[in-house]
């Protein structure tokens, strides 16, 4: 089946279709709307700008449309857009997402894509957190976490890149300050720098980080990819 992919360029968009590809569908396209503020409910807000080398690692071209609103009604109506776009210009049949246990992130895609006529694919949903996070590690994904805002988590996180040790950290906090392991609840954001979809890995050059004693950013100011990995 020919799928468009909502894409945030963080770790779940990423797994969503490597292991959509897996299961024999095309993704032929990305789409990422660039929600109006790190408010939105429904869409990621860091580093978008970036998914632009992730998309060209990945040779799957990605559409794009800013939000002006904040609004969820409103950011759908951006996205139903971008749908009819990929629906002209790829014939795309469904539309694949990386939602885990978000039950109104899964009903408000699920719901557009009826008034479409397009099928929502959602490969990670209800996964084991922990078995999903190994999952990632195992299968050669490289990630960075680029935002924290939850109890237990401070501005060490930002930019680490995630490994089996860390994942074991993040299981101890977890399980003490009761997030997310897999950062549903937005408790982290994450990007990829790597992985089996890529041609080439995404270096950083220039970053800041951005904290404020509870919450914070990893912003990349310069990447590129890196033709001699």
């Amino acid at each position: 089946m020919k799928l468009a992919s909502l894409f945030s360029g963080g770790k779940d968009s990423t797994y969503a279709i490597y292991l959509a590809q897996k299961q024999g569908h095309d993704v032929t396209c990305l789409l990422s709307v660039f929600p109006k503020s790190d408010e939105s409910h429904l869409l990621h807000h860091p580093n978008l700008d970036w998914t632009q080398l992730q998309s060209a690692s990945m040779a799957i071209p990605q559409l794009t449309l800013d939000s002006d609103s904040d609004n969820t009604e409103d950011e759908l109506l951006v996205l139903e857009q971008l749908l009819l776009q990929a629906k002209e210009k790829f014939k795309i049949e469904g539309l694949v997402h990386g939602g885990i246990k978000s039950v109104f992130q899964k009903e408000k895609f699920e719901s557009l894509c009826t008034k479409l006529d397009l099928i929502a694919v959602a490969p990670l949903w209800d996964t084991n957190p922990e078995q999903y996070m190994n999952d990632l590690i195992e299968n050669d994904f490289n990630f960075i976490m680029t935002t924290v805002s939850s109890d237990g988590l401070d501005d060490k996180w930002l930019g680490c890149l995630i490994t089996k040790s860390e994942i074991n950290i993040l299981k101890q906090l977890s399980e003490k300050f009761g997030f997310n392991l897999n950062f549903e609840g937005g408790e982290a954001e994450t990007f990829v720098l790597d992985c089996p979809l890529f041609s080439n890995p995404i270096k950083i050059n220039q970053s800041e980080i951005f904290w404020d004693g509870y919450r914070g950013r990893f912003e990349i100011v310069d990447a590129g990819l890196d033709y001699n990995a």
